[in-house]
């Protein structure tokens, strides 16, 4: 009942967990920012560049459409973020529960690829994305600041 209360506090504008997850959160919520705008605004750069994957070719265009959801998943992105920074900004008492969230994305990356379902399929890449790369160093990071949140000052 404890970690429920963590996690929906009944008086949302409090944060009683640690600083160190606070502005971890921050930190945090930067980098998932930069990522969200690469891949909104940037999908070329971010899908081939950065991503490795190769570009297909065919008639029609092939990579208009890959383009199109790769973008929108930056949508997505940017939306988590948004909320996010509002729950920084005016909902603090929220901030375990959006680390949850972030914890959760980045540790389903993780199982996928423990579970055979790779990032990007062999042959549509030359390399390996940095998702798939950091999943696990992002996963622990975010299970350590979601322990460090939960943890009252008061106790």
């Amino acid at each position: 009942m404890k970690l429920i209360n963590n996690l929906f506090p009944k008086d949302a504008s409090l944060y009683n967990g640690s600083k160190i997850a606070f502005y971890g959160f921050i930190l945090f919520l930067a980098l998932m920012t930069w990522r969200a705008i690469i891949h909104m605004f940037f999908w070329e750069t971010g899908l081939h560049d950065i991503a490795n994957v190769i570009v297909l070719e065919g008639k029609p265009d092939p990579m208009i459409p890959i383009y199109l959801f790769f973008s929108l998943w930056g949508l997505q992105q940017i939306l988590t973020c948004l909320i996010s920074l509002i729950v920084l900004l005016k909902y603090q008492g929220l901030i375990p529960l959006m680390i949850l969230i972030f914890a959760l994305e980045w540790w389903i990356r993780t199982f996928y690829s423990l579970m055979g379902m790779p990032s990007i399929i062999v042959g549509y890449t030359d390399g390996v994305t940095p998702g798939a790369v950091g999943a696990p160093f992002a996963g622990v990071l975010l299970l350590i600041m979601l322990a460090l949140s939960l943890r009252s000052k008061n106790a």
